[in-house]
């Protein structure tokens, strides 16, 4: 057990030690020799015309740490348990190797989890391997050519592969923590155990995800690429197999991971377990100069050295409907995210270092299954695939149509840029961004951007660009499952992460990964056992 001391606020250029110091003396502690003390978390905090980080630290060593908490009457103290969370072996004996569809950040961590524990999984990844890819994402990028089955949704490292690499969450579950060292032992920078908004880059993620899948191997799994599911098997309400590109694959247990973005995917499972429709956010990516955004953070300590790309979190809910940032990339790109032809989508990525020229966010604006244009489960993925479409036949081509936002704000066309250039790889039209998004989510954007400008002044500056629709914010469907996370409709398929509704983001998407793997290891025993 170990105490953990939040809410340390010194200048942005002390050293840490000062930290280490401060907390020690808030609870009494500096004259204790016997302690080890260290940074835990550390944040900045731009607000009130003030640049301060914003410390935790973590302190071993105090006897009887419960009774010391509770003594000091402090709510920026507490305590922490330092065992790591390791699930029993079950008993049941099953015929069949568990197996894992998908590879994106849920199923990655259930692959590695059952292969760290010996269960030897089969993994079955409907894209590519992360270097071919690569190659498929660069061919479209470059020359328009898309895979339909390889591209930034789908792959190995899935779609969070393209991103900023962000690791933060509003879980509070004791798997992040496992998460994150699983990460640094994969090759990445220490500094994310420490960082309240730890981030990797899309350059570094994807070698933490190929060191991973090497792991995997190593401990007696396999990783099949280019085998998409197809279908189930079943007796009664019992798992008993997958078909793989139409192969029968006996299995008694599976972990469903096939990301936000597997429509085919989800239109038929619906005929076979239940799932329902979900909400979800939709809007545009808007792009700033980044010294713009520092500027607007930093006042006149932008630039200094010691100072990161700034970033930004905003929300503005008026009613039941909130427009909000989301996914912020400092120094990223906007990229091409379609996974289906004649469609245009839009996302963020940046690289570890933050260093481009542009920060870009999506602006986007919550919507609901009473949104939908139809009912049932599959209402959201046809209300995506309405506004993807119309963005397509807006420019007639993959180029994503642009708006400065001072047009947008006046309801008028744009014809020329201003001192932001888009960096939407496949080129966009300026034009009006209107006609591809509802007029309710146009119009509560135009609210969230000058709420924001208040909060934030220069945010809605007249150069800054939105580039629409981004579309792909969450999963538009759920696919229920009980408290043992089994399917409600079929037992032995664990529907996981992202894609069946249950996580937002790498980290949680991640956990949610391992918990479904520990629930298979808590209930049976290896197949060769």
């Amino acid at each position: 057990m170990s105490i953990i001391i939040s809410g340390i606020r010194l200048p942005f250029d002390c050293p840490e030690a000062e930290a280490v110091n401060a907390a020690l003396a808030r609870c009494g502690l500096h004259a204790v020799g016997s302690l080890r003390a260290h940074i835990y978390r550390c944040s900045i905090d731009a607000r009130h015309g003030k640049v301060q980080k914003v410390y935790s630290v973590c302190v071993h060593g105090v006897e009887e740490e419960v009774r010391f908490v509770d003594a000091l009457h402090d709510t920026t103290v507490r305590c922490k348990s330092d065992a790591v969370l390791e699930p029993v072996r079950g008993d049941m004996r099953i015929e069949h190797r568990p197996i894992v569809i998908g590879m994106g950040p849920a199923g990655l961590f259930a692959a590695y989890e059952l292969a760290r524990y010996g269960y030897r999984p089969l993994v079955f990844e409907r894209g590519d391997d992360l270097s071919r890819r690569d190659q498929a994402v660069k061919d479209f990028f470059e020359q328009g050519m898309l895979d339909e089955a390889s591209n930034i949704q789908f792959g190995e490292g899935g779609a969070g592969a393209y991103s900023d690499g962000k690791l933060t969450t509003r879980i509070n579950d004791p798997h992040c923590e496992s998460v994150l060292r699983t990460f640094v032992e994969h090759g990445a920078p220490e500094e994310i155990l420490r960082q309240a908004k730890p981030h990797i880059g899309t350059d570094i993620l994807k070698n933490v995800v190929r060191a991973m899948r090497e792991r995997i191997l190593a401990a007696g799994g396999e990783v099949h690429f280019r085998a998409p599911l197809t279908g189930l098997e079943m007796r009664g309400d019992a798992l008993t197999g997958v078909r793989i590109d139409g192969q029968s694959i006996a299995c008694e247990r599976a972990v469903l991971a096939i990301g936000h973005s597997a429509r085919d995917t989800f239109a038929w499972l619906a005929q076979n377990i239940y799932m329902e429709p979900k909400a979800f956010s939709v809007g545009a990516r808007i792009e700033h100069p980044q010294t713009e955004i520092d500027r607007m953070l930093y006042g006149r300590l932008a630039g200094h050295p010691a100072l990161p790309p700034a970033e930004y979190t905003l929300s503005h809910r008026d009613g039941q409907r909130a427009c909000y940032s989301f996914c912020m990339c400092p120094g990223g790109e906007v990229v091409a995210a379609q996974s289906e032809e004649n469609t245009v989508v839009t996302n963020g990525m940046s690289y570890h270092a933050r260093d481009g020229r542009n920060a870009n966010a999506a602006i986007v604006v919550s919507v609901e299954p009473s949104d939908f244009p139809e009912s049932g489960a599959l209402g959201g993925v046809a209300f995506q695939r309405e506004i993807e479409r119309a963005a397509y036949r807006l420019t007639r081509s993959y180029q994503a149509p642009c708006q400065r936002v001072g047009d947008f704000l006046e309801g008028r066309s744009s014809v020329k840029f201003g001192q932001v250039r888009p960096t939407y790889p496949r080129g966009v039209q300026l034009g009006t961004i209107e006609p591809c998004l509802p007029h309710f989510v146009t119009e509560k954007m135009r609210d969230g951007l000058r709420t924001f400008d208040r909060r934030m002044h220069g945010f809605a500056m007249q150069d800054a660009l939105l580039t629409a629709p981004e579309t792909r914010t969450s999963s538009p469907v759920r696919l229920a499952r009980g408290e043992d996370l089994f399917s409600r409709s079929l037992h032995g398929l664990i529907p996981c992460g992202e894609g069946a509704g249950y996580a937002g983001g790498i980290m949680s998407a991640a956990v949610d990964g391992i918990r479904a793997a520990h629930q298979i290891i808590q209930e049976l025993r290896p197949v060769e056992d």
